[in-house]
């Protein structure tokens, strides 16, 4: 178990984020779309083999990286900086409460189509992407960093950068992201019920604890449904529902109960959860690494 790394890297990004002001170095997530992006152009065949084979040599590449690094590192506060690149706390909160006074800046947290929202749907979207990127972004990483240190936290996050890109249910990508995609699903099984639990209990929640589950579950995903579910329960709004993506309706389930209309409030009451995950994550990896 790597406790020590993942507490001084949760830390490193609570205070610090992104790094923002290096503005000269480039995030690993950005190599990694890259690389994805030249494997497409050069290899692209909407083949789930073809995209196979583009998973198994982003992984491959991605271990290496990392093998190279553990092995000539052996600061672990160095480690801890490095790392702190997978997690996206900090990123995550600031762009969801940046909704509140920039409402048009939705656009970019999200894949639905934003131009024709109302308020309360742009509040309801920035709430959603919050709660299924809380599992994505943060519990994920760090669930995969304590199991298996710089090499879980960034194999994960190979797999995730995948998804995101080339894992949609289209013409073009259908077959070439269904393996990824799936082993997306696979990797956040756990990590996206540690969420909604955490959401729960932290929100001191009885309703949300034993209500997320057979309503997140209506989701087409196995995973997304259930941390927005248990965070609109949690702040008593009605998540989920119709959406429309590329000019299209989809049909979507309703995923809690609550306030049909979503405001501002909203959003601040689901980010409050931020400070309580602090807590919780300081003080017990804190516990397990001093005792």
């Amino acid at each position: 178990m790597f406790f020590d790394i993942a507490l001084f890297s949760y830390i490193i990004d609570r205070v610090f984020g992104e790094f923002s002001f290096f503005r000269q170095l480039k995030h690993p997530i950005i190599f990694m779309g890259d690389f994805i992006k030249w494997f497409e152009k050069r290899f692209y065949k909407n083949s789930v083999f073809r995209g196979f084979l583009l998973t198994i040599s982003l992984l491959t590449a991605v271990f290496i990286v990392c093998f190279i690094l553990d092995y000539f590192i052996d600061n672990i506060y160095l480690l801890a900086l490095i790392c702190s690149f997978s997690i996206s706390s900090k990123m995550l909160y600031d762009a969801v409460k940046e909704i509140i006074s920039n409402p048009s800046k939705i656009k970019y947290l999200v894949s639905r189509d934003t131009e024709n929202l109302s308020h309360s749907d742009i509040n309801k979207a920035a709430v959603e992407t919050y709660a299924e990127n809380l599992s994505d972004g943060v519990i994920a990483p760090l669930f995969y960093l304590v199991c298996f240190g710089i090499y879980g936290a960034f194999l994960y996050k190979a797999v995730n950068t995948l998804d995101s890109m080339v894992g949609y249910r289209n013409e073009k990508y259908e077959k070439y992201g269904k393996f990824s995609a799936r082993l997306d699903d696979v990797l956040n099984y756990i990590p996206a019920r540690i969420t909604a639990i955490l959401i729960s209990i932290l929100f001191l929640s009885k309703k949300a604890l034993l209500s997320f589950y057979s309503f997140g579950k209506q989701h087409k995903s196995i995973n997304a449904g259930l941390p927005i579910s248990a965070m609109g329960f949690c702040i008593n709004a009605k998540l989920g529902g119709d959406t429309v993506y590329f000019g299209k309706l989809t049909k979507k389930p309703i995923l809690s109960q609550g306030e049909e209309i979503i405001t501002s409030n909203h959003i601040l009451k689901a980010i409050a959860f931020r400070n309580r995950l602090d807590i919780l994550i300081i003080l017990s990896f804190g516990y397990i690494v001093f005792l």
